[in-house]
């Protein structure tokens, strides 16, 4: 039997400026007077004020606060057991991320880990690890992003480098989600334009992956019914978020890159719709593809990220991928490819037949992508066609993700799509 029902899991999102200052009275409706509580950052983001306004929210209510702020910007699996110890040997009451998708992934990992039972690689999703259900709830966790795009506030996703494997995994469960999502879009003011443009790309891609995701009613029915997983398929929920999120985006983006105030406000918004609409529905290929790009870079850095050591941010990991897959994904569902075009404000959309959906659908996000500097293709991040078989590899276990396209992908269709994907352009 497949599915004839879908399950809507959202945090409580407060959202406006100056919302940091809520984050103390917010965390004492969850925890006691007294009590101890982590605030995780990052090094980049503690430079700057927000992590200590948050601070100050949390002392004013009377809250001990203790800071962790060594989070590795796109953390491995070194840098949240790290974390984890830190975690387990200071015992938090309750926890606060302050930060990118990073901080708060990894707040999400620290504090499952020093709440329950278990190591880092029993969580992690099937093959790479043993895929254990988090049993019962965990601490509070209060996610304040500082950047426009990664969502994590809202989900219940955690991802991280797993060296070993030279491949990005994570772990998914409704109960890693935060209890509530403060998102403040002041933070954007701090943002250096490449992060801007990156972050962007992911809210985008989170868009048109769950608006184009294998649909809901096309997934086995769960037993029990309370196994329904996170990532559902696209949904009328997750619908309703995607298409807003693309036309914030299709009218904000390129202003925001170029330092707009009210674009970057904006493009929090749109970050917060794609992140509801993708913490229920699910991403799929050009973010098991994502993976393996970010996971086996050799000496690609952009300007504004920390330098020293070669990263693709995940934005740009997941963007130079997305032209080639939607172009294929684009018969399984012509209407909802268009309906992403027409919501990214590409023109003369009516004259378009259902076999040119999907050109129509990659030349709005090149377009998109040029405008705002991101990498051309795989070759402006550093890859050649002679990589393609081992970033085949990196992204061929990334089964929960692949499962939830709207074709059958494996690693014959991996190796085409990365192909196609050296260009963008």
């Amino acid at each position: 039997m497949c599915e004839t029902a879908f399950t809507v899991d959202a945090s409580r999102v407060t959202f406006g400026a100056g919302a940091l200052a809520e984050v103390g009275p917010r965390m004492a409706a969850h925890v006691r007077a007294g009590a101890r509580v982590a605030l995780m950052t990052d090094p980049v983001v503690a430079a700057h004020a927000w992590p200590g306004e948050v601070a100050a929210s949390l002392r004013d209510a009377g809250f001990d606060v203790v800071t962790y702020d060594a989070v590795g910007v796109e953390p491995t699996d070194e840098s949240v057991l790290d974390a984890v110890a830190w975690a387990r040997e200071t015992r938090p009451d309750a926890y606060v991320s302050v930060g990118g998708g990073s901080v708060i992934d990894t707040a999400k990992i620290a504090d499952l880990l020093a709440s329950q039972p278990g190591e880092l690689a029993d969580y992690v999703n099937v093959p790479l690890g043993g895929g254990r259900a988090v049993a019962a709830p965990i601490r509070p966790h209060i996610a304040c992003p500082t950047t426009s795009g990664t969502g994590s506030e809202v989900t219940g996703i955690a991802i991280f480098d797993l060296l070993s494997k030279h491949a990005k995994t994570g772990m998914s469960s409704p109960r890693l989600r935060p209890t509530e999502a403060v998102i403040d879009p002041r933070v954007t003011a701090t943002l250096p334009p490449a992060v801007v443009a990156a972050s962007g790309l992911d809210v985008l891609c989170h868009a048109v992956e769950s608006l184009t995701a294998r649909p809901y009613t096309s997934r086995p029915a769960p037993s029990p019914v309370t196994a329904r997983l996170a990532s559902q398929g696209a949904n009328p929920w997750s619908d309703v978020g995607a298409e807003q999120a693309l036309r914030v985006i299709g009218a904000n983006l390129r202003d925001a890159v170029a330092g707009d105030e009210y674009a970057r406000h904006q493009m929090m918004w749109a970050a917060t719709l794609a992140g509801i609409a993708f913490g229920n529905a699910g991403v799929h290929v050009p973010h098991a593809m994502a993976y393996a790009v970010a996971g086996r870079v050799r000496d690609y850095c952009p300007e504004g990220y920390p330098q020293g050591a070669p990263l693709v941010p995940h934005g740009f990991a997941v963007a130079v991928n997305a032209p080639a897959v939607f172009r294929a994904t684009a018969h399984t569902s012509p209407v909802r490819h268009l309906a992403a075009a027409e919501a990214l404000g590409a023109a003369d959309m009516a004259t378009v037949g259902p076999d040119e959906v999907g050109e129509a659908l990659a030349a709005a996000v090149t377009d998109l992508m040029r405008d705002i500097g991101a990498p051309n293709g795989l070759v402006g991040v550093g890859y050649t066609e002679a990589d393609i078989p081992a970033l085949v590899e990196g992204s061929a276990p990334q089964r929960r993700l692949l499962d939830n396209a709207p074709l059958s992908v494996g690693e014959p269709e991996l190796a085409e799509y990365f192909r196609a994907a050296l260009s963008c352009w």
